[in-house]
């Protein structure tokens, strides 16, 4: 007589949007490429196997974290989508960023600048895609922004998007070693002439 073996699933002993939020943090903190399947199994609490079962790989938990740091930061891209303030809100948005970025006394940057600086374009082309992804959202707000302001021409507010995404790639960088005062001349001098 044959015995059918019943396996059961495992029932998951985590919640996975609690232990993606801890990778994101460990991630934000120590970049994609220093970051180890070692140390993502300290900092999510759970084992390699479970990595492994419920995200695939390192790569399947960062673009998990990307998703979830998405959800965190649309506290601020929020604002900026309904902002009828045309570039105020944008600036505004500058503000909001370096107020979203803080941990403590300390500024953490952006999660996605942080992993584009380390990163070189060709080491893993799908985290690369899933990044530019995230800027163009943010860029396409710019966009909307600036069109309402008055007389503002496709062309020319083309041109002021991607002046206004490099200056927020950079401050994003600057946050991490400036004081608050250096960073608020930085977002003041960005928005003179748009």
């Amino acid at each position: 007589m044959y015995r059918r073996l019943v396996t059961m699933a495992r029932k998951k002993q985590y919640n996975e949007q609690e232990v993606i939020e801890k990778a994101t943090a460990l991630f934000w903190r120590n970049g994609y490429e220093a970051t180890t399947v070692r140390m993502l199994e300290k900092e999510m609490g759970i084992n390699q196997f479970s990595i492994y079962s419920s995200f695939g790989n390192k790569q399947g938990v960062f673009l998990e974290s990307i998703s979830a740091y998405k959800k965190q930061i649309s506290c601020i891209t929020n604002k900026l989508k309904a902002s009828k303030n045309g570039k105020e809100g944008i600036k505004q948005y500058f503000y909001d960023f370096l107020e979203f970025a803080k941990e403590g006394s300390k500024n953490k940057g952006c999660l996605v600048t942080n992993t584009v600086n380390e990163m070189k374009d060709v080491s893993d082309p799908i985290i690369m895609e899933k990044l530019v992804d995230f800027a163009s959202t943010i860029r396409q707000l710019f966009i909307a922004n600036l069109l309402q302001e008055e007389g503002s021409k496709e062309g020319e507010v083309q041109r002021k998007a991607n002046y206004l995404m490099n200056c927020l790639l950079g401050l994003s960088v600057s946050s991490k070693v400036y004081d608050q005062r250096k960073l608020n001349d930085t977002i003041e001098i960005s928005f003179l002439n748009i």
